[in-house]
């Protein structure tokens, strides 16, 4: 049952900002107190770094759940969030799946390297990537567990977050990601003495 959405707009209430991270702090834990290791990655990974970037998303790469994927999906609806079945040409979405159990249906026939999940008022968003572009296992061996107003989150490391932003880059050439490489880039350290 899909439920069809306006597309998020350009100025949503930013005040917002507090409540999203409370929310995804409890998801995040919840994940890890069921086995899951979350992983962040992307623009909010970043913007935890000091990006200036604006995103509107957390995305997270877990180890894909396979016969779990209940579990993984209960997770996300017991927070207020539920599965994305559209999103428009500029990637907003327009459509949710308000039933859980159709959703892991959905996502078992179809299969995806990636689910989204997006809570139909608050609009808040998050991504989780199973074993995608590199899997969980290999990021976490160099996370960093980091605090975010009262929950903890592992981030994947710089260097990881940088060859994460060139697949991206070199699979759609968005054009945050070009700024989000020179970022990370004059973050590296130099090698030279």
């Amino acid at each position: 049952m899909a439920r069809s959405r306006a597309p998020i707009p350009k100025g949503h209430d930013v005040d917002r900002s507090d409540s999203h991270l409370e929310i995804v702090g409890r998801v995040v834990k919840t994940l890890t107190d069921a086995g899951f290791e979350p992983i962040l990655v992307g623009g909010m990974a970043l913007v935890i770094l000091g990006s200036q970037r604006v995103t509107r998303d957390f995305d997270f790469v877990i180890a894909h759940p396979r016969e779990r994927l209940e579990t993984v999906v209960d997770v996300l609806y017991e927070h207020g969030l539920e599965l994305v079945s559209r999103l428009n040409d500029v990637g907003e979405v327009t459509a949710t799946i308000a039933n859980r159990r159709v959703a892991v249906s959905r996502i078992r026939l179809d299969r995806p390297a990636s689910v989204h999940f997006c809570n139909p008022k608050t609009r808040l968003r998050i991504d989780l990537l199973f074993d995608f572009p590199v899997p969980a296992a290999t990021l976490a061996e160099h996370a960093t567990r980091t605090r975010v107003r009262s929950h903890f989150v592992r981030i994947a490391s710089e260097a990881d977050l940088l060859q994460l932003k060139k697949i991206a880059h070199a699979k759609r050439a968005a054009p945050g990601d070009a700024q989000d490489i020179a970022f990370l880039e004059a973050r590296a350290p130099s090698d030279s003495p």
